[in-house]
């Protein structure tokens, strides 16, 4: 199997870019201007001063006082997106989409795979403008790193034996699915490499992080991971939500916020569903979840807001509320697709 993973450089900042060409060169982030707004991404420029994307967006400013703040556009970066996901598909018959700027491809079967994942990257920038890295290995885990090793704009080609050398003297977090707290636990114990890591007998990480998260553990730090493709995500749910500037307090106001999100999720709605639920987020980050399944699949941003406020008002928070958000889950299955050279034949 050959896999390529390709990743979209900087890609909302490169949107932004495309419409601002007075800004190329000077450090950009793109973020909201709440004091809770959180960076989307930032230019290199500004990732040069230790800001990167899911930051608070004022510990962005205080690192990089010059950054020039663009407020996020999303419609534009999904036209965009859907641009250059139509180009992916046009070049290679198995892709999997896996967000607005990135995405599988399965190489098998391509003559020269290496050459036509070239290809589409120069005809991505003719087509858009913008810059794609890309990593291809044997499978997802390999490619995925790979197309991160040498950004912007990188092409990086490795074994699953090549990843192993090459990024054997790496932190463990390097690896997706390693998190944080796992690197912790990891360091507590004198492993602090994933070349380490990968030398640790698999007992020795079962009896720490328990036979499944052992094993997962060992796997990831050898490159080990999947090749197949998810060509096409069924969602299990749609949501809606929002973290407010200011914590809410008055029920009313609540109230009128979790109406406006029902309105919203049911504008929006492909399916109607089954499960209706709210998420609530205290001012001390205390979240919650409650949930009802009603007898007939809705859509009707009348009924789903109905039985959110009856939620809400059953949970009645006893705190300000930090975040707010309304989900629909349980939807239909789709209908059957009808052949239309088959007839219906009358009962």
């Amino acid at each position: 199997m050959k896999i390529a993973h390709l990743d979209m450089d900087a890609f909302y900042v490169s949107v932004e870019l495309q419409r601002r060409p007075e800004l190329r060169g000077k450090p950009v982030i793109v973020a909201g201007t709440g004091p809770r707004a959180v960076v989307t991404t930032a230019s290199y420029e500004a990732r040069k001063f230790g800001v990167g994307s899911a930051m608070p967006a004022a510990r962005a400013r205080r690192l990089c006082p010059a950054a020039i703040n663009i407020p996020p556009d999303f419609a534009a970066y999904r036209a965009v997106s859907r641009q250059v996901m139509d180009l992916l598909r046009d070049h290679v018959e198995r892709v999997e989409v896996v967000g607005l700027d990135e995405a599988y491809l399965d190489l098998s079967g391509l003559v020269a795979p290496n050459a036509a994942m070239r290809r589409l990257v120069a005809d991505i920038r003719r087509a858009t403008g913008l810059s794609a890295s890309v990593g291809i290995g044997p499978n997802k885990l390999v490619a995925k790193v790979a197309s991160d090793a040498e950004k912007p704009a990188g092409f990086v080609v490795l074994t699953r034996e090549g990843a192993c050398a090459r990024f054997a003297d790496a932190s463990p977090g390097l690896v997706p699915g390693i998190g944080p707290k796992t690197v912790e636990r990891l360091a507590a114990l004198g492993i602090t490499t994933l070349g380490r890591l990968a030398q640790t007998p698999e007992a020795a990480l079962q009896e720490r992080f328990g036979t499944n998260q052992g094993r997962d553990l060992l796997a990831r730090a050898r490159f080990h991971g999947s090749a197949q493709l998810t060509l096409e995500r069924v969602a299990v749910s749609e949501s809606r939500e929002t973290t407010f500037n200011t914590d809410v307090a008055d029920r009313a106001e609540q109230e009128a916020h979790l109406r406006r999100l029902s309105d919203e999720l049911c504008a929006g709605l492909k399916r109607p569903g089954r499960t209706i639920a709210i998420k609530v987020r205290l001012d001390d980050w205390t979240t919650v979840t409650r949930a009802r399944t009603i007898a007939e699949a809705t859509a009707d941003a009348h009924v789903v807001g109905g039985v959110a406020l009856d939620l809400l008002r059953a949970y009645a928070p006893a705190r300000p509320v930090r975040l707010l958000g309304v989900r629909v889950a349980g939807f239909d299955a789709p209908a059957p697709e009808v052949d239309a050279g088959q007839l219906a034949l009358p009962l």
